[in-house]
């Protein structure tokens, strides 16, 4: 089992900046991408960023621009770096780590931080 713990949430400014952290590791796993998502009420999930081991990054649209995702894999962790926010970015960011467990394809999520941003 990966335990995914997020932090950096919480209450900012419209225009400010947050940088939202993800940290997952566990025996025998071997992560090989590490994605942010949020979800709105009544909204599906979406994916804000996602970024492999290799670097390799993918953004939403709604955020390129304004946010980079960067990753330290010594210490398997995964930064989001979101800048001039706005409020319809208020909702709940989600991390989810993808990798493998054995020889099982596997992906684990975190239990998501907050993120409200005030006009």
């Amino acid at each position: 089992q990966v335990q995914v713990v997020e932090s950096g949430g919480g209450l900012v400014q419209s225009g400010g900046s947050l940088r939202l952290s993800c940290a997952g590791s566990a025996r025998r796993f071997r992560p090989y991408a590490t994605g942010w998502y949020r979800q709105a009420p009544g909204k599906q999930r979406e994916l804000v960023a996602r970024i492999t081991t290799g670097g390799a990054t993918n953004y939403a649209d709604f955020v390129k621009g304004r946010g980079t995702i960067s990753s330290d894999n010594d210490k398997n962790i995964v930064y989001l770096q979101m800048n001039r926010l706005k409020p319809e970015d208020t909702t709940v960011y989600y991390c989810q780590v993808e990798g493998n467990m054995g020889d099982a394809m596997v992906d684990y999520w975190g239990q998501g931080t907050q993120v409200t941003v005030t006009s």
